[in-house]
């Protein structure tokens, strides 16, 4: 019986993409997603031959978030890989009536992904080992102007997966942090500026090596982006914060 990766927001993106990797990989496979639509076409792409269970998922319903794991993982078994994948941005300021905007964008990157986590970790304390991966982005690295909200929400999934490391270890679960740059996604499609850009099938090849590899941290792809990622902390703020990025 194959290994088992639960992955959520699987319907398009990264997330799609990594559902199609890891199916090439030999591992059996439970995605969810809010477009169940699309997540039938794409358990038909896949093909007949792969273990593959998909269920409808709102990652801010967060008691379905256990429900469906906990089926998903009954029905495949296995469970050795939980991905918190499931995320949006929009663009939005402050004083331009657009709270609600900045709210779901918070919940469904951050209060989802730890309500995926939460869920999947129980599953994982279950069968004794596993890892846990959150798909962050280098765009937690700093605020960035047009996407404030955004680079919120995904300093804050980093900065929450560093701190449940220590305890997880005990329990021999891995927590990894990917942080994609500019993946060629609809995601960022109207963004003029999108530097190092890779497509999704690659970031997804990438990213299934440094999980597979369980590493801690990594940005994908690793370069130049962990150079980058490591100069733009040492901005100082007053220069910072004339770019338009």
């Amino acid at each position: 019986m194959p290994d088992t990766v639960l992955i959520t927001g699987a319907s398009s993106g990264i997330g799609k993409a990594l559902a199609i990797e890891f199916s090439r990989r030999g591992y059996a496979l439970g995605l969810c997603a809010r477009r169940l639509e699309l997540l039938e076409s794409l358990q038909q792409e896949l093909g007949q031959n792969h273990a593959i269970e998909i269920a409808e998922l709102d990652v801010l319903d967060y008691k379905a978030v256990k429900e469906v794991f906990l089926k998903l993982a009954e029905k495949l078994g296995r469970v050795k890989i939980i991905i918190a994948n499931a995320g949006i941005c929009e663009n939005s300021l402050p004083g331009e009536c657009k709270f609600d905007v900045d709210r779901k964008v918070i919940e469904i990157n951050l209060l989802g992904a730890m309500a995926t986590i939460d869920a999947g970790v129980e599953i994982l304390k279950k069968h004794g080992n596993g890892q846990i991966v959150g798909i962050s982005s280098v765009a937690g690295f700093r605020g960035l102007s047009n996407v404030p909200a955004y680079s919120a929400s995904k300093s804050a999934l980093s900065t929450y997966m560093e701190g449940i490391r220590h305890h997880l270890r005990k329990h021999k679960i891995d927590v990894t942090v990917i942080n994609p740059g500019f993946i060629d996604t609809a995601i960022n499609s109207n963004r003029k500026f999108r530097p190092f850009l890779i497509s999704a099938e690659k970031c997804a090849r990438l990213t299934a090596n440094m999980i597979e590899k369980r590493v801690m941290s990594s940005t994908v792809p690793l370069w130049p982006w962990a150079l980058v990622s490591g100069v733009v902390r040492f901005i100082p703020e007053r220069i910072w914060c004339r770019f338009k990025i």
